[in-house]
């Protein structure tokens, strides 16, 4: 018998409407759900490809144990019996404090990531967090809050409206978007070429966006804040300043004139690698777009002054009176986020709350650098990491320098991964809780609705029952916490959403202008729907949500019922102004000139000037991949996703290369391929993120095939952004020469 069903894609930022077919309990096709109100059919390879991913004979079944030295299968309740006694154990001695908890990319796409890994690691009172966020977007989060006061108010280019994109630093063509949540992207982008409008592409490569743009400019790796900070110079210098209907509530524009003064076009032109007339240019055609949005990812926040870059896109933006109007940079405002505050100030943003034991970096929301992983479990002394958790994460391959974190992996006390691979992290673990497949997995998108370039809500339930009564992965996380509790591994699971419930329900009846003030919470909780306590958690948030039904204070309002009867998902309507909403600074305003980033303008400044490197390194992305963590199926091999060394054919002939190159950076070396291409810009060699598929003790037998190479065992891991603590991974000094 053959069935349909609609299911989410979760394989990468774009949230794709699929309709998967199911024949015999397995997926067998996937195509574009034609229906779905985001995406309306569109479908991307890696969405092709989930029934691969579903299917994948390496995807661990049951629970592996660590057995005289050997991973082994064993039942979920012996698996959960080992947890609490090897965790327990570790608390027991040197409490909570003492265990860490990583957790990667892959939980910004699953129901359990989003609402229960928090709660182990609020659970076991730790300090010692790590995620994929400080080799990523974290600058983007440090701007935000010192700017609106609030880390996760995040600008989104409004493309279906806009006239004038400009891209820095993304290559939204291959990658889908992100942080800018699009599906479809570039047939946005072509949607925004076909009515006229302008695209502009600042990037060191001539990647498949920067092809399609009106404008490429191809700047030195590293030099995205210098370049923006000089186009704001020239909106001030030539009076294009003009903020329009928010200019009441911006702080703090004469500073920025003042530290824009030192970064005149013609000063930082030869140290951008761009000429000064083309900055002046770009500068003016912003200013002159009827409306205009200017959009920065990954290449502009792993660098030296990420912090400092992502500030700026949104400097300009605001200069430009593009912020908080349609077709400028919005607001996007998810079902699940909490109801609008009234406009006034708030707590404002601060980092640095408490530092890292052994380097001192600072935290950063409640984190610490994934590069300080290492260090705190092979440095002794007090607070020494004497346990790890890791949820769908693999820093071995993500973070740089992974050997010697593969090292330290390898003499922790105790390790337990909740993750669905035997990858080059987990097979550290003394413990391993496989969650089921996407099939077999709840889908909302809690992170990703806050970064939708239209407001809408999509949930899809599990399309198959996961076998052999294995737990989802909400449960395996919900027993972790009931043993760092001391519950104890079986208990019901459900205490966890009850207790979470409980508090939420609690504080919302206490705030005054929440629409259930002054009600009972045990009626509230009564009204709850949903089969499981995800549901019941998502039904309550998307009641108390800015859309919500407030448990029935608008009868119209959003339910987990009225979202189930929308299989195809609700369409919320195009980005709105709202910024008054989204202010949480202590001024209740706008904070243009921050002192932190104002303190860092001073040390960009000083690296102007700087003796350039020879060669610098680059990451790429691939259309087929994401991260370590696809590079296991099968039909996503091949082609252009492949880990080469791109090169500039004039340095190739410099350098004397010819099939390969022996690679040199400050954390070791490494060969590759080469792979000869006019798309780089002279000077900067390219190699993609997430492969090294070559060690002993994993369970990759399709990666394993073609394993490529680490690029981040080129990097140390020393160089940081200071502000959020994110390693530089784009912009790295290389020695290159022929292979042999």
């Amino acid at each position: 018998m053959t069935e349909t069903a609609q299911r989410i894609c979760p394989l990468c930022e774009a949230t794709c409407g699929l309709v998967l077919t199911i024949e015999a309990g397995r997926v067998t096709h996937a195509r574009g759900d034609a229906d779905d109100v985001f995406s309306a059919g569109f479908i991307c390879p890696k969405g092709a490809s989930l029934p691969g991913l579903d299917n994948d004979p390496d995807r661990l079944s049951r629970p592996l144990i660590r057995r005289d030295g050997e991973l082994v299968e064993v039942t979920w309740a012996e698996a959960f019996d080992a947890v609490a006694a090897g965790l327990g154990d570790v608390l027991a001695a040197y409490g909570g404090a003492s265990v860490g908890v990583y957790l990667g990319n892959p939980n910004a796409h699953t129901v359990a990531g989003a609402l229960y890994a928090p709660v182990i690691a609020k659970a076991l009172g730790t300090k010692q967090v790590f995620s994929a966020s400080t080799l990523d977007q974290m600058p983007k989060h440090v701007a935000l809050g010192y700017l609106f006061g609030s880390p996760v108010a995040f600008t989104v280019p409004d493309i279906d409206r806009t006239d004038h994109l400009v891209i820095i630093g993304a290559n939204p063509m291959v990658s889908n978007g992100s942080l800018a949540t699009a599906a479809d992207f570039p047939g946005k982008l072509r949607a925004l070429r076909k009515r006229g409008g302008r695209l502009t592409v600042i990037d060191p490569a001539r990647t498949r966006t920067a092809a399609l743009a009106d404008r490429h400019i191809a700047p030195r790796p590293g030099t995205d804040a210098a370049l923006l900070f000089a186009v704001v110079h020239v909106l001030f210098d030539e009076g294009l300043t003009d903020l329009g209907a928010i200019a009441d509530l911006v702080d703090g524009v004469d500073e920025v004139r003042s530290l824009a003064a030192g970064f005149a076009p013609e000063t930082v032109a030869e140290h951008c690698g761009v000429s000064a007339t083309e900055i002046r240019e770009l500068a003016r055609e912003i200013a002159a777009a009827p409306s205009a949005a200017v959009y920065g990812r990954i290449g502009t926040s792993t660098v030296e002054f990420g912090t400092l870059g992502s500030w700026l896109v949104d400097v300009v933006n605001i200069l430009t009176g593009n912020l908080d109007r349609p077709g400028g940079a919005m607001f996007p405002l998810g079902a699940t986020a909490p109801a609008p505050k009234k406009p006034g100030p708030g707590r404002g943003f601060v980092t640095g709350r408490w530092r890292s034991r052994v380097s001192g970096h600072p935290e950063v929301l409640s984190e610490l650098p994934a590069t300080a992983l290492a260090e705190e479990i092979d440095t002794p002394g007090d607070g020494q990491l004497k346990a790890l958790i890791t949820v769908a994460g693999n820093p071995v391959l993500s973070a740089p320098d992974g050997a010697r974190l593969d090292r330290a992996l390898a003499g922790i006390g105790f390790m337990v991964s909740i993750d669905p691979y035997l990858n080059e992290t987990t097979r550290h673990a003394d413990v391993i809780l496989p969650p089921p497949p996407p099939s077999a997995s709840p889908h909302f998108d809690f992170a990703l609705n806050n970064l939708a370039v239209r407001n809408n809500v999509r949930y899809t339930p599990p399309v198959l029952p996961a076998a052999d009564d294995r737990p989802d992965e909400a449960e395996i996380l919900s027993r972790i916490a009931l043993i760092v509790f001391g519950v104890g591994p079986h208990g019901d699971p459900g205490l966890v959403d009850d207790q979470v419930i409980a508090a939420t329900l609690a504080k919302a009846t206490a705030d005054p202008n929440s629409p259930v003030h002054g009600r009972p919470v045990a009626e509230l909780t009564a009204a709850l729907t949903g089969s499981r306590g995800y549901e019941r958690r998502l039904d309550m948030m998307l009641r108390l949500g800015p859309y919500g039904d407030g448990f029935g204070a608008d009868p119209d309002g959003l339910t987990l019922t009225r979202l189930l009867q929308a299989p195809h998902g609700i369409d919320l309507g195009p980005l709105k102004p709202r910024l008054a909403q989204v202010i949480s600074t202590p001024s209740g305003k706008v904070e243009l000139a921050p002192a932190p980033l104002v303190a860092d303008s001073a040390r960009l400044r000083d690296s102007i000037g700087r003796t350039a490197e020879a060669y610098v390194l680059i990451g790429r992305r691939h259309l087929r991949s994401n991260n370590s963590w696809m590079h296991n199926v099968a039909t996503l091999t091949g082609g252009t996703n492949t880990c080469t060394l791109q090169v500039h054919p004039d340095d190739a002939a410099e350098l004397g290369l010819t099939d390969a190159a022996k690679v040199r950076g400050p954390g070791g070396e490494l060969i590759a391929p080469v792979e000869l291409t006019a798309d780089m810009r002279r000077g900067v060699v390219s190699l993609p993120h997430g492969w090294g598929h070559d060690r002993e003790g994993t369970r990759l037998g399709v990666a394993a095939a073609a394993p490529g190479v680490n690029v981040n065992q080129l990097n140390d891991g020393a160089a940081l952004d200071p502000l959020s603590g994110t390693a530089v991974l784009n912009g790295i000094p290389v020695d290159i020469a022929p292979a042999g």
